[in-house]
């Protein structure tokens, strides 16, 4: 059994205060799978242009990353971002955005990825999410994330969407942008209202909070003494999380909210590692071993 993951595969230019990369592997769909790959075999689905390098190729390839569902476009370019992060690394002002082929992404998804029973569906336009939802056919779990732009702009079409879903990943202004809530208990209940039984909302540093049914958990952030590059840890948490659960061969229906305490921990591991190297880095070498290690920390800490 495999999570398939669908949303982009990039390549960014960052600015922390630890220095500047022009160009490194990125994309939400990158740090999913790359993450998710730690826990179960992934099936990607995205769109890259002919400049996709052949050694970021093999690093998905290395990691029970199936690429069937890659699309290459001849003569097209790669989706780019940049940014610059502020001083404390909790803000981030964008300086460039060319979507290239990203800008014309219509998933279709193989054959061979129809029948897996785990989704993740990444940042893209809710339609074409509901697109891929509609394409398979045995899901155990589905569900995804979203941003503002989404949530103001397109909201009836994410309504439809989220309606779907097992779960939602989404930040804490995310969350009080889709309930028209600040209190954070109100905004979930209103959104679980909306569809996704599961929700996770990320609070960056602070950690995360589960909400599932009428039950509640709390993770905290994991401190980091450095923290070099931010990039890609909400993506990493998510790849965590679904990972973790489709491992386990856990479904949406009757999920055991102890598993389910244990994803949301598995997340903050990821997106911790994440922040430890620029862009993906930290995962050309981390190990299973160095995970369950800090996965062990968490519990040692949160235990009273």
């Amino acid at each position: 059994m495999s999570l398939v993951v669908v949303g982009s595969v990039a390549y960014d230019g960052v600015e922390t205060p630890h220095g500047t990369v022009d160009r490194m592997l990125g994309g939400a769909a990158t740090y999913i799978s790359l993450v998710a790959s730690y826990f179960t075999p992934v099936k990607l689905v995205a769109v890259v242009g002919d400049d996709f390098a052949d050694e970021d190729s093999a690093l998905l390839s290395s990691r029970q990353v199936d690429l069937a569902g890659l699309e290459r476009v001849a003569g097209g370019k790669t989706f780019f971002w940049s940014g610059v992060y502020s001083d404390d690394m909790n803000d981030r002002t964008t300086l460039r955005t060319d979507l290239n082929v990203f800008a014309d992404f219509d998933p279709k998804l193989p054959d061979s990825y129809r029948a897996e029973p785990y989704l993740l569906l990444g940042n893209i336009q809710p339609a074409l999410q509901r697109g891929v939802l509609a394409q398979m056919s045995q899901l155990k779990m589905a569900g995804g994330d979203t941003m503002n732009y989404w949530i103001s702009d397109y909201r009836e079409e994410l309504l439809k969407t989220i309606a779907q879903w097992d779960f939602l990943l989404i930040n804490d202004s995310e969350a009080q942008m889709l309930s028209g809530w600040r209190n954070l208990r109100k905004a979930a209940a209103t959104i679980q209202a909306m569809g996704p039984r599961t929700l996770v909302i990320k609070r960056g540093e602070y950690g995360a909070v589960l909400f599932h049914g009428g039950e509640q958990f709390f993770a905290p952030g994991y401190l980091l003494e450095e923290v070099f590059d931010p990039t890609g840890a909400g993506d990493s948490f998510a790849g965590g999380f679904i990972g973790y659960l489709a491992g386990q061969g856990i479904e949406a229906k009757g999920a055991d909210f102890a598993e389910l305490r244990r994803a949301v921990i598995y997340g903050s591991v990821m997106g911790s590692f994440c922040c430890e190297r620029f862009g993906v880095d930290r995962f050309r070498s981390l190990t299973r071993e160095e995970i369950d290690g800090r996965f062990r920390e968490f519990q040692t800490c949160t235990q009273f």
